[in-house]
C-alpha cells in the first residue's frame, strides 16, 4: 500500500510542471494583450472581454530542479511541495530503517550494528546537508547552507526534547526504591513516583553524546576569541576530529555487545556471591564477622564442614553445584555450571578442580571484605550487623545487575532465532536500502530549493523552516519507532529507546557535522553559526549531563525536555535578530 502511494506521488510530481494561465480582464492595459477572437469595430479599450496573460517576472524566474521538477514562487505552492518532498524523505528514512533491521536480522550486531546502521539512520539528514552546500556557486551555497545547519540543529533538538519527553510520558511505570517496576503503571501522572528506568549502557551513550559536541566547540573558538584569521584552520581541525570521533564511535559500537556481555557476566557472578554469603549467614552457627568487623575463621570452618557432604576435606564441583542449586536466586537466571566454574576459579588456587578448607576460608574472607567494602566501613560492632551488611550488598548487586540490562525472564524484545529464507531476506534488505538511498539522494536537492523558495516568498528565515519542518520528515520514522518501543513499559525497552535517541544525536554531531564541515572547508564558505552552535551545546550538555549520572527519569523530567524546544527557538531568534550574532 505504501509503495503504491509512493508511485502515485512520483507520477504526480513527474507529470506536473510550472503552468501559466490567462484570464479575462475588465481593466485592459497596453501590455500582455492578445486577441479574444472577436471581430469588432469598437476600439480595443472598450472591449469587455480582454484576455490578458499573467506570466509575471517572478514566475519566469522560477527554476525547476533537474529541469523538470515542479517549482513555484508562491507561499502556498511551496507549502504543498515541502509536504510532498518531506513525505518522500520520510519514505526514504522508512525504507532505510526497514532494510537495516532486515540486514541486522541476517548478519547480527557487530560490524552491521556498529558501522552500517548508525550511518544509514543519519543518511537522509546527511544528504540534505550535502546538497544544501553543493548547489550553485559559493554565494548561493553560503545562502543555502543555513538550511543544512537548521536541519542539523533541529534534528538534535527535536530528538532530545519533544521525542525524549514523549518517550518518558508513554513509557512511565511506578517507581519503587527509585527503580521502575515493569508493566506496572498505577501512579498515574505522579511527578515523583512515576517515571522510567534505563540501564547503565544508556548512561554511557549519554556521556558519548555529550563528548561528541567537542568539534562544535573547536570550530567556534575563533569567533569566541573574536579572531578572523584562524577560522578556516578551525574548520579543518574540527573536521579531522569529527571524522576521528566517527571512526572511534563505530569501533565502540562494534565491540559494545562483547563488552556488555562481559559486564553482565561479572554482575551475575556478584549476584551468586551475594546469594551464597546470605545463605551461609542464615545457616552459620554464629556470626560471619566478629566484634571487630573481621571475618570469623572459626565460623567459616564450621560452614565448610557442613557443605563437605562426604567429609573428605575437599569441596568438589558437584558439592558446590548442590550448594548453589539449594539457594533461591530471585529475579535472575544463570547457568549453574558456569557459576560453579567461576566459584572454583575464585577459590581454587592449586588448580586441582576442588576446594580445600584453607582455600574456602580465604575465599569467603575475600568475599566478605568485598561485601563490607560495598556497604561502607565496618569497624567495631559490625558483627551483630552482619546480616544488614549482606542485605545491603545483595540489594546493591541486584540493582547493578538490573541496570546492566539483562533480558529478564528469558524474554526477547528483538526477534531471534533462525531466519527462514536468508537469501530472500538479504535481497529484500539490499533493495530497500538502495531504494531508500535513491529517494533520499533524488529529492534532497528539490526539498532544499523549495525551502529557500518558501523563505523568499514569506520572508521567514530558511533556518527556522528547516529547524522545525525538515526534522519531522527525516526523523519521523525513528521518532515513531522510539515512542512505540517505549510504550512497552519495561526497563529493557526504555533503555533501548533512550540509547537510540542518544545514538541518533551522536551521529548528528559527528557524521552530519563532518559532512557539513567538509562542505564549508572545500567550498571556502564562512562559518557563521554561533547561535545555532550554542543551542546544540546547551541541549546536548543539559540532557546528556542529566542522563549520564542517573538511570531513573521521574515524570517531572519530561517538562525539562519539552521546555528546551521553545527555549532553543527563542534563543536563536534573540541572538540572531536582536544581537546580530549571525
Amino acid at each position: 500500500m505504501r509503495f503504491r502511494s509512493l508511485i502515485s506521488l512520483l507520477f504526480l510530481l513527474f507529470f506536473t510542471s510550472s503552468a501559466y494561465a490567462r484570464f479575462v480582464s475588465l481593466t485592459p492595459s497596453s501590455t500582455d494583450l492578445i486577441s479574444d477572437g472577436v471581430n469588432s469595430d469598437e476600439p480595443l479599450v472598450n472591449s469587455r472581454s480582454i484576455i490578458k496573460t499573467v506570466v509575471s517576472a517572478e514566475e519566469e524566474a522560477c527554476e525547476q530542479t533537474y529541469g523538470f521538477m515542479p517549482c513555484t514562487k508562491t507561499a502556498l505552492g511551496n507549502v504543498f511541495l515541502i509536504l510532498v518532498y518531506g513525505f518522500l524523505m520520510f519514505t526514504a528514512a522508512t525504507y532505510l530503517s526497514a532494510g537495516s533491521e532486515l540486514l541486522l536480522e541476517i548478519l547480527g550486531p557487530g560490524i552491521v550494528g556498529g558501522l552500517f546502521l548508525p550511518m544509514l539512520g543519519a543518511l537522509p539528514d546527511a544528504m540534505l546537508i550535502m546538497v544544501s552546500g553543493l548547489s550553485g556557486d559559493a554565494a548561493t551555497a553560503q545562502t543555502q547552507v543555513s538550511v543544512g545547519m537548521g536541519l542539523l540543529a533541529g534534528s538534535t533538538v527535536m530528538l532530545l526534547t519533544v521525542i525524549w519527553g514523549t518517550c518518558t510520558v508513554v513509557g512511565k511505570c511506578d517507581l519503587r526504591d527509585n527503580i521502575a517496576v515493569n508493566n506496572q503503571d498505577t501512579k498515574g501522572f505522579h511527578l515523583k513516583d512515576s517515571g522510567v528506568t534505563v540501564d547503565v549502557w544508556t548512561s554511557y551513550a549519554a556521556r558519548i553524546m555529550a563528548i561528541s559536541v567537542i568539534p562544535f566547540i573547536i570550530v567556534q573558538l575563533p569567533q569566541m576569541l573574536d579572531s578572523t584569521s584562524g577560522r578556516h584552520l578551525a574548520v579543518l581541525v574540527a573536521l579531522i576530529l569529527s571524522v576521528a570521533m566517527l571512526i572511534s564511535y563505530c569501533v565502540y559500537q562494534v565491540f559494545q555487545p562483547w563488552i556488555q556481555r562481559r559486564r553482565l557476566a561479572f554482575a551475575k557472578h556478584k549476584h551468586v556471591i551475594s546469594g551464597i554469603l546470605r545463605h551461609l549467614k542464615q545457616h552459620a552457627l554464629g556470626r560471619l564477622l566478629d566484634d571487630e568487623g573481621q571475618p570469623d575463621e572459626h565460623v567459616i570452618r564450621k560452614l565448610f564442614e557442613t557443605i563437605d557432604a562426604n567429609k573428605d576435606g575437599h569441596l568438589s564441583a558437584a558439592e558446590l553445584k548442590a550448594l548453589i542449586i539449594g539457594i533461591s536466586f530471585e529475579d535472575i537466571d544463570f547457568d549453574k555450571d558456569d557459576a560453579v566454574g567461576k566459584v572454583l576459579q575464585d577459590f581454587d588456587k592449586t588448580l586441582d578442580e576442588q576446594v580445600d578448607q584453607e582455600e574456602f576460608v580465604r575465599g569467603i574472607k575475600r568475599w566478605l571484605i568485598q561485601a563490607m567494602g560495598a556497604a561502607g566501613p565496618s569497624g567495631p560492632g559490625a558483627g551483630p550487623r552482619t546480616m544488614k551488611y549482606l542485605d545491603h550488598f545483595h540489594v546493591q548487586t541486584k540493582r547493578e545487575h538490573a541496570l546492566l540490562g539483562d533480558n529478564e525472564s528469558g524474554e526477547n524484545d528483538e526477534e531471534s532465532g533462525e531466519v527462514a529464507d536468508p537469501k530472500w531476506i538479504t535481497i529484500k534488505a539490499a533493495l530497500l536500502l538502495l531504494l531508500g538511498a535513491a529517494i533520499a539522494a533524488a529529492f534532497a536537492d528539490p526539498l532544499v530549493d523549495t525551502v529557500n523558495n518558501f523563505s523568499a516568498a514569506t520572508g521567514i528565515p530558511s533556518f527556522f523552516i528547516s529547524f522545525i519542518a525538515l526534522p519531522l520528515a527525516t526523523n519521523s520514522s525513528e521518532a515513531v519507532s522510539a515512542i512505540i518501543f517505549a510504550s512497552r513499559k519495561k526497563i529493557r525497552t526504555a533503555s533501548l529507546t533512550f540509547s537510540e535517541l542518544c545514538g541518533g544525536v551522536t551521529m548528528n554531531n559527528i557524521l552530519c557535522l563532518s559532512v557539513f564541515l567538509a562542505i564549508v572547508y572545500l567550498r571556502g564558505l564562512t562559518w557563521n553559526f554561533s547561535s545555532e552552535v550554542l543551542v546544540i551545546l546547551i541541549v546536548c550538555l543539559v540532557m546528556g549531563g542529566f542522563a549520564s549520572f542517573r538511570t531513573t527519569y521521574p515524570l517531572w523530567t519530561c517538562f525539562i525536555a519539552y521546555l528546551l524546544y521553545p527555549f532553543s527557538l527563542g534563543l536563536v531568534y534573540i541572538l540572531d535578530y536582536w544581537f546580530g550574532w549571525s
